[in-house]
């Protein structure tokens, strides 16, 4: 069972995002800090956030543009300040963003938009929250790894799956695909670098689920709160054996 004191996600103003915070201060344990960042505090779409932090002590709205390293590094910095002397037990990289683009239609511009916010943005994130990772797995009392001591979870996609390229037909999206296969290898090589510190790194699929991001054509798999109610189910299961793995909300292996 997931039991973190600390965690800390990214674009969390609406989406998946704000479930897993509606959610976890919903937990009958429910974490001492909750880390809510999003790119505008003060912007429209930040109310139900805002509605969460107001009614809950622990919930700490962040500013972090995970796209512009200085905000990257102000926001550790301040959570830094909160924890006072804590570290930091889970860091959700759910921040992302796409394009609707054809093969043909693709442009430089918007795949590396997409790719700086989707690969560049995870990496910035966890080398910046790397510290506070490193002080809650070494200060843990548990053996192994668990999204429970340290870990750091990158919100992926089956759509980045080179051997599955999910709903190609519905959507070239050759923006958010490539950024998202690049977010695989990225995980991949954090569970390699970070093994020493026993922090637990994992590629998530959370499913095809009706948010914001979907359009209206793309039959949808999962209601956001049953996909962020499996997805920290998954997570308190995870363990060693699955960090450097590709999972999807309930747990299963996907394809690279």
């Amino acid at each position: 069972m997931l039991n973190v004191r600390s965690v800390l996600v990214t674009g969390s103003n609406r989406g998946i995002g704000l479930e897993l915070v509606r959610q976890l201060v919903g937990r009958s344990k429910q974490p001492e800090w909750i880390f809510a960042t999003c790119r505008d505090p003060e912007g429209s779409r930040v109310q139900d956030l805002k509605n969460l932090a107001a009614k809950y002590q622990g919930v700490k709205i962040v500013p972090m543009d995970v796209a512009d390293p200085s905000s990257v590094q102000a926001a550790a910095a301040r959570v830094t300040e909160h924890l006072q002397g804590a570290g930091l037990n889970l860091l959700i990289n759910n921040a992302g963003i796409v394009r609707d683009r054809t093969l043909e239609s693709e442009t430089p511009k918007d795949m590396s938009e997409v790719y700086k916010n989707n690969t560049i943005g995870p990496m910035m994130v966890s080398q910046a929250f790397l510290p506070l990772l490193r002080k809650a797995s070494r200060e843990s009392p548990q053996k192994g790894m668990s999204c429970s001591k340290a870990a750091i979870v990158n919100m992926s996609s089956e759509a980045g799956s080179i051997t599955k390229l999910l709903a190609w037909e519905l959507g070239h999206i050759l923006n958010y695909r490539c950024s998202k296969a690049a977010l695989n290898m990225l995980s991949r090589c954090q569970s390699l670098g970070w093994a020493e510190d026993e922090i637990l790194c994992v590629a998530l699929h959370p499913g095809i689920v009706k948010t914001d991001m979907l359009t209206s054509e793309v039959p949808f798999e999962l209601t956001v709160d049953k996909c962020v109610q499996k997805i920290l189910n998954t997570l308190g299961s995870l363990s060693e054996k699955e960090s450097g793995t590709f999972v999807n909300w309930e747990g299963e292996t996907v394809p690279w």
